[in-house]
């Protein structure tokens, strides 16, 4: 974690890649999509802690129907800053069992994370899986899987803001940045 000059020349070195009026244009058309897509099944939504927390408790309020809400705690990384072994912090409290479950997290990278999400949560006897992103990160190399909604697509380049952290510091920005 980085002291507070450290972060802000973190901040200040970094380019703005979507504002915060686009960010929020992006979840407003999200909210759309998904409401057209199940607005009629009383959905169970799972937030992925801890990126997922801003871009959730933005969505949610704009999904004008019934749901359920639960989260889900996962982990690829531990201390290191590359994926390893996904570990089960906490899986689902709520009942998936035949039910419409939409999973909500803040960026699709590789994919590896939402495809062992989607899996457990299937497994579980789930009648149906959706996932929505925010960001969706373009990168070279195919993924397990693609998610359903998406916000933004983002270039293959490290970014932040709108829960996603760099170095754990500037999740509660209200635009994507990335660095140089």
């Amino acid at each position: 974690m980085p002291n507070v000059a450290e972060a802000r020349g973190i901040l200040n070195s970094s380019d703005i890649l979507f504002s915060a009026e686009e960010v929020s244009a992006a979840v407003d058309r999200m909210a759309a999509e998904i409401t057209a897509e199940l607005g009629e099944t009383y959905p169970l939504v799972l937030s992925v802690m801890g990126g997922a927390v801003v871009f959730t408790g933005q969505l949610l309020p704009r999904l004008l129907f019934p749901l359920d809400f639960d989260y889900v705690h996962v982990s690829r990384y531990g201390d290191k800053t590359q994926g390893g072994e996904l570990v089960w912090k906490t899986a689902p409290k709520e009942d998936v069992r035949d039910r419409v479950v939409l999973v909500l997290d803040d960026i699709l990278d590789e994919g590896h994370t939402m495809a062992a999400i989607r899996d457990k949560v299937l497994g579980m006897g789930a009648k149906a899986f959706y996932s929505g992103v925010f960001a969706n990160k373009l990168i070279s190399k195919e993924k397990p899987i693609k998610s359903d909604f998406v916000g933004l697509d983002v270039p293959d380049r490290y970014v932040f803001g709108y829960g996603m952290d760099v170095r754990g510091a500037w999740r509660n920005l209200p635009a994507i940045h990335a660095l140089k």
